[in-house]
């Protein structure tokens, strides 16, 4: 990483901004009323490889842009796992996180401006929700913290792998090319049940935003299942970065 701290903390904002805006917007596209992702309410037109597309190129692009400077977690489960492997000083950790929240809170803001008329066409709450935080589809915590604690487990395995493997060791731009297509294949592969979130900051700070602003047609927040996109993700992360520093000696 390079650049003073605050500029790593500013490039943490902008990068977990662009994750929520692309990954968020892609599903907004795709579930709201008359959006040219989506012509009729309900119908996901757009598709689940639509929605894939948004959050991988979500962490793909601020990967390129600022992976030099931060390091690019836009992940408050990367940064405490990194800590936890002792390769992130934690005395940096508490600022990194509020940033990311900061920025995933400023997507989603932009996401409601973008979509404000097609949040008044959509009268289904979950729908509404969808574009905002995850949930399981059986509406099982427990099969969301399962689900959320593997899918990250495998992103943070991989991510060391592809940053550190020794074939891409001096081409990081094909290692920043690789997780945002990790990315994409975790959400096809592992995100049925619950979305999936992979990230504490991505759910919960557009949860806040849900809750507090005044979007057409919104239900409940679902708090009761809030814990699980922060909770299972950040143990997710710390058991997938000790897997790889024990085996390949991070």
């Amino acid at each position: 990483m390079s650049g003073s701290w605050d500029m790593r903390y500013a490039a943490e904002f902008f990068g977990t901004l662009m994750l929520v805006l692309f990954g968020n917007g892609a599903v907004a596209n795709s579930f709201l009323n008359k959006t040219t992702g989506n012509g009729d309410a309900g119908q996901a037109n757009g598709g689940w490889i639509f929605i894939a597309l948004g959050y991988g190129f979500g962490v793909m692009i601020p990967a390129m842009m600022f992976g030099s400077i931060s390091g690019n977690h836009i992940n408050p489960a990367i940064t405490i796992a990194q800590a936890v492997a002792g390769i992130f000083p934690w005395s940096h950790v508490a600022v990194y996180i509020l940033w990311q929240f900061l920025g995933a809170m400023a997507g989603q803001l932009l996401i409601i401006a973008i979509y404000w008329p097609h949040y008044k066409l959509t009268k289904d709450p979950a729908l509404v929700l969808a574009s905002f935080s995850t949930g399981d589809g059986t509406g099982s915590s427990l099969n969301g913290f399962v689900t959320e604690m593997i899918g990250t487990a495998v992103l943070i395995f991989g991510a060391m792998g592809l940053y550190r493997g020794m074939f891409f060791s001096q081409s990081v731009d094909i290692a920043n090319i690789g997780i945002g297509f990790l990315i994409m294949t975790l959400v096809i592969s592992a995100g049925g049940p619950t979305g999936p979130a992979l990230n504490p900051a991505r759910d919960l700070g557009p949860r806040i935003i849900h809750a507090i602003m005044p979007v057409p047609n919104k239900g409940s927040s679902h708090w009761e299942y809030s814990w699980v996109p922060v909770l299972a993700p950040t143990v997710g992360a710390i058991v997938g970065i000790l897997i790889f520093k024990v085996i390949f000696s991070l």
